[in-house]
């Protein structure tokens, strides 16, 4: 039994105009499954599948109550690409934003609707991840969140150390999943959060009963009745598990 992460979840106050934004930054494709929420995934892919974690979004009501720890980090290939894309992102729409990095070789933006994300510099690591280099989740304990993101997913751990650890999909391909130590309150906005799901056959409840004996808890986050189920990692990071695709 495993998980597999498939998408990150973006709250909105317009799915439509967000979802378009981070369609056109990552050159990839948008489609809807009802009113209020726009998929953002690679053109003629077939979901899932672990070449691309794709982005879904949707609008809630009151998007600004949302403050998870989590964003994206964009790939370059090189040092003019960096600067085109940021010329671009900016072009349509994105900011400049201030999260007290100070002088790095990465440059970190706003999306339309505010949310933190970060365009690094040429990487090799990163050359064969797609557009999304990682999906960054912003941490206490990067061992402690290594051992519980290892067991509930079926992805492979790369490099862990005090300050970070990094995931990756068992097959090699797509982008790393990144546990990043930060101390003290979060002070950016990002409404990003991630979503697993159980390989067809598999069953959701026992998968979320596996996880609860990991550690995870359950979130209420006004999802109601719903078919996929919120829960929290052991440091209150929400994420949710769908049913089984």
């Amino acid at each position: 039994m495993a998980l597999r992460l498939v998408q990150v979840n973006f709250k909105a106050r317009d799915d439509s105009t967000l979802g378009r934004f981070w369609a056109e930054a990552l050159g990839w494709g948008v489609s809807s499954e009802g009113p209020g929420v726009t998929n953002v995934e690679p053109v003629d892919f077939v979901w899932p599948d672990p070449v691309a974690v794709c982005i879904d979004v949707v609008t809630v009501p009151d998007p600004e109550t949302v403050r998870y720890r989590a964003h994206l980090d964009l790939a370059t290939t090189s040092a003019a690409h960096h600067a085109e894309l940021v010329a671009r992102l900016l072009e349509l729409g994105a900011t400049p934003a201030d999260v007290g990095q100070g002088d790095v070789p990465w440059t970190v933006l706003a999306d339309p609707e505010g949310n933190v994300f970060c365009v690094l510099e040429p990487r090799p690591i990163y050359r064969d991840t797609g557009p999304i280099a990682t999906v960054v989740v912003n941490c206490a304990d990067p061992r402690a969140m290594a051992r519980f993101w290892g067991e509930a997913t079926d992805w492979t751990l790369h490099e862990v150390n005090d300050d970070h650890a990094r995931l990756r999909s068992a097959t090699g391909v797509g982008p790393y999943l990144e546990l990043l130590r930060t101390s003290g309150e979060e002070t950016v906005w990002n409404r990003v959060h991630l979503d697993l799901m159980p390989y067809p056959g598999d069953d959701q409840a026992a998968e979320v009963a596996r996880l609860r004996g990991l550690g995870a808890t359950d979130a209420d986050v006004g999802q109601g009745d719903v078919p996929w189920v919120c829960l929290a990692d052991p440091e209150g990071n929400e994420f949710c598990v769908l049913t089984p695709g």
